[in-house]
């Protein structure tokens, strides 16, 4: 599997994970696992994502202001979940503060699918798409044993 399959199969459980969010209510033990599920491994790829695709992509002149945005987008995730993490789970504000979440993320995944992929298509060797979707796996799996 190459990197942008890899990444695009993250995206595509990220979407699905944070449905299931929206459909919880009230502070119960499903939202809680849910949420924390969902924060461990958007977390985890950002940083997988950061320290193997990102890391290639932000050494090329043609790709280094798309990286930086993609970048501070995901610190904008990472302070939203802190701010949830912070939030009585059973007001209105802890869903209407992860529909906001939501939506930010769903506009990242859809920016590095629809953009930040046809970028790196031109930077990435194509016999380095593999190994990257390697590296990629062996961070995120580090970075969830952290979390854990």
């Amino acid at each position: 599997m190459d990197i942008y399959s890899r990444i695009k199969n993250d995206h595509d459980c990220h979407r699905a994970m944070a449905e299931k969010i929206m459909q919880t209510s009230g502070d119960s033990s499903e939202r809680r696992e849910l949420f924390e599920e969902y924060k461990n491994d958007v977390v985890a790829h950002a940083n997988a994502e950061e320290q193997s695709f990102y890391a290639i992509l932000i050494e090329d002149e043609k790709t280094q202001e798309q990286t930086r945005h993609s970048v501070s987008e995901h610190k904008e995730a990472s302070d939203l979940f802190e701010e949830l993490e912070e939030m009585d789970m059973s007001s209105s504000g802890w869903i209407q503060k992860f529909k906001k979440l939501k939506e930010e993320l769903e506009h990242h995944m859809t920016e590095e699918e629809e953009e930040v992929f046809d970028m790196a298509h031109k930077v990435i060797p194509k016999d380095k798409e593999e190994p990257l979707a390697d590296k990629f796996d062996r961070r995120k799996q580090d970075e969830l044993k952290d979390a854990a």
